[in-house]
């Protein structure tokens, strides 16, 4: 009780509205969320985390912001920023509904136009966060640079030092970084992208879906899509297929789907608990790069 009545004074304080009620919101390992109902007949969510770094929140803020600027010409849709602060996130609360078959397809179509309306580079402007995990973003000039010296070796290193990943599949990931202009296909200019797509970033609202938890920055489209297949994602296939009508995907992209998905596995083999199964398949999918 004393938590939640915290909360509710914090969000008072920084949205100017009373909170008639709270109720926590399943989901998440890192942050807690806890929907609000305010004394106006809407609802949000206020997000918290623990000595949080002072950027933290700010910089997904800024991520939702830069993504929901393409919402209006067709882009994805996410959730409207309300108030953030470095202890906390205040956002619009998402009415849920069920994943279809048409949903899907909208979310492809949306997912194809955030990703048409580009980056100025590689990277970002400033480092953000991936989970709990500071990302780098300094900007490169190809996606080969920036996926080998901002994603797959600094976050190896970890894996290394964490215990995560075994001597032979580490040496797989450094040959598939030093390999990486000759496995990343044909150079495409950056795209708008989310960074962290799995599947328990998608909201499925009443028509169509909802992305939150952005890790975004400039990067390359193919990113997203893999993320979306790591974990699975209801009607992945509708989607694909729209998103591919709307913006054509390369030739070879499914060969680089395991390419893409060396990062999130990384991030994960750097837990300290559990990680070690992710190095391997890590490695695994290192090597199949390798031999193709």
């Amino acid at each position: 009780m004393a938590r939640s009545n915290t909360v509710a004074a914090r969000a008072e304080e920084l949205l100017g509205k009373a909170v008639a009620a709270t109720a926590p919101i399943a989901g998440g390992d890192i942050c807690v969320a806890t929907r609000l109902r305010l004394s106006d007949g809407t609802s949000a969510v206020i997000k918290t985390l623990a000595n949080a770094p002072a950027d933290f929140f700010g910089a997904e803020a800024d991520g939702l912001r830069w993504l929901g600027a393409t919402t209006s010409s067709g882009g994805v849709a996410v959730p409207e920023v309300l108030a953030v602060d470095q202890d906390c996130l205040i956002v619009a609360f998402v009415e849920p509904g069920k994943p279809t078959v048409e949903s899907a397809e909208a979310f492809g179509r949306a997912l194809a136009a955030t990703h048409q309306a580009g980056a100025e580079t590689f990277g970002a402007a400033t480092n953000g966060y991936i989970g709990a995990l500071p990302m780098l973003n300094r900007p490169c000039d190809s996606w080969a640079e920036f996926y080998a010296t901002r994603r797959l070796l600094p976050y190896l290193k970890l894996a290394v030092d964490r215990g995560g990943i075994g001597t032979a599949d580490a040496a797989a990931l450094e040959e598939v970084a030093r390999r990486l202009p000759d496995l990343a296909g044909e150079p495409e200019p950056p795209s708008r992208i989310h960074g962290d797509l799995w599947s328990g970033n998608v909201l499925w609202g009443t028509e169509s879906a909802w992305v939150i938890d952005p890790a975004a920055h400039g990067g390359h489209r193919e990113t997203d899509l893999a993320m979306l297949a790591l974990f699975g994602l209801r009607n992945l296939a509708q989607l694909l297929a729209a998103y591919d009508e709307a913006y054509p995907l390369a030739d070879g992209w499914r060969d680089r789907v395991g390419l893409h998905q060396l990062f999130p596995l990384l991030t994960h083999a750097t837990h300290k608990h559990g990680g070690g199964a992710y190095g391997a398949r890590a490695g695994e999918v290192a090597r199949r790069l390798l031999a193709s």
